[in-house]
């Protein structure tokens, strides 16, 4: 196994070193904007719902850079980008690792990612009339990439998941959106152009939402050489209480992945996953542990704990906090040697 940036840095090397070894193991447990925000806090230092139920935090931590294309201070979920990069290097340096998605705003007509009117991406290419606005985007990004540093002044490796979701049409890179070639494109020119900008401290995912078959999944693939790990997106919905729906799409999906990952050498993972507010008391070992079963994924991340939600009048979050129904299965479930929290981590790797 190999990274597809030729000149990723030594730390990046080690780091997809290491999720190899550790997807032999187990999983790695991962939480989005774990650190910034829960059910009822904001911004308080240490804090996470992982670690208050679990006695530990999770061992990936997800953010999300939406914002900064448009230099707000803040993001898409209201992070502010300082602290994100103060909680990037502060799990780093308890050997936690970030991974970073993008929900940029449709370059064509200025509204948010969802806003998918067909051939939006188009304008991104090169000789589009978007390619400046969207180069301009990409060298924000790598600053924010290059300024993630650890004390020691190296960069901190990152899993990178840009156009995610990919197969699904509700973003404006998705299917139906754009042709297959326009979005290889695309990422091929994010992909290089980021590197001619210096950033090599990042594992490229490729993420799909649901997929059927293994052209299904491959569809928009821009090849071996761009991409380090293969993965997809999926979630329980109220209509499936039992979570059986859930379960066989998630083994179904892990089926054709294997194959895939195990002829291109790839690691392959549940890049986002859920039941929002978890109301099954034994989701995690009863619902979660089923749907990943044996394959060997290198991690399962869960969407975030945003807490009351004004708009929906609902509460809205996908890891149990003190007091949450599932909190005693969710213990149960990060007591097993096959999870991998953060501290974790160093145990499996002895």
């Amino acid at each position: 196994m190999s990274l597809s940036d030729k000149k990723a840095t030594t730390e990046t090397k080690a780091l997809y070193r290491k999720l190899n070894t550790l997807s032999k193991k187990g999983f790695l447990f991962g939480h989005q904007d774990d650190l910034a925000y829960g059910v009822k806090w904001k911004y308080e230092n240490g804090r996470s719902d992982v670690k208050e139920t679990a006695g530990d935090y999770p061992a990936v931590y997800g953010w999300d850079i939406a914002g900064l294309e448009k230099d707000n201070a803040n993001n898409i979920d209201g992070v502010p980008f300082e602290k994100m990069k103060q909680y990037i290097i502060e799990a780093n340096e308890r050997g936690g690792i970030s991974t970073i998605s993008w929900h940029f705003d449709n370059p064509a007509t200025g509204k948010d990612a969802w806003n998918n009117v067909p051939n939006s991406l188009k304008t991104i290419l090169p000789g589009g009339e978007n390619n400046k606005k969207f180069t301009s985007w990409l060298d924000k990004a790598a600053v924010f990439f290059l300024s993630l540093k650890d004390k020691n002044g190296k960069n901190i490796p990152i899993l990178f998941r840009p156009f995610h979701e990919l197969t699904g049409g509700w973003f404006w890179w998705g299917k139906g959106n754009c042709t297959p070639e326009e979005f290889k494109t695309a990422w091929k020119f994010t992909f290089d152009y980021l590197q001619k900008k210096g950033v090599h401290n990042l594992i490229y995912v490729y993420n799909t939402g649901g997929f059927a078959s293994e052209t299904d999944f491959l569809t928009n693939y821009p090849g071996d050489n761009y991409a380090d790990i293969l993965s997809f997106d999926s979630y329980q919905n109220s209509n499936d209480p039992n979570g059986e729906k859930f379960v066989r799409e998630v083994q179904n999906q892990f089926k054709i992945l294997n194959e895939i990952s195990n002829k291109k050498h790839k690691l392959m993972a549940l890049a986002e996953a859920g039941y929002e507010a978890v109301p099954d008391p034994k989701w995690w070992t009863g619902t979660l542990l089923k749907a990943i079963g044996d394959y060997k994924i290198s991690y399962v991340l869960l969407w975030r704990n945003h807490g009351w939600q004004e708009k929906e009048q609902k509460m809205h979050y996908y890891a149990p906090f003190s007091g949450q129904v599932s909190e005693k299965d969710f213990i149960d479930f990060y007591n097993l040697d096959k999870t991998i929290f953060e501290k974790d981590i160093k145990k499996v790797l002895k």
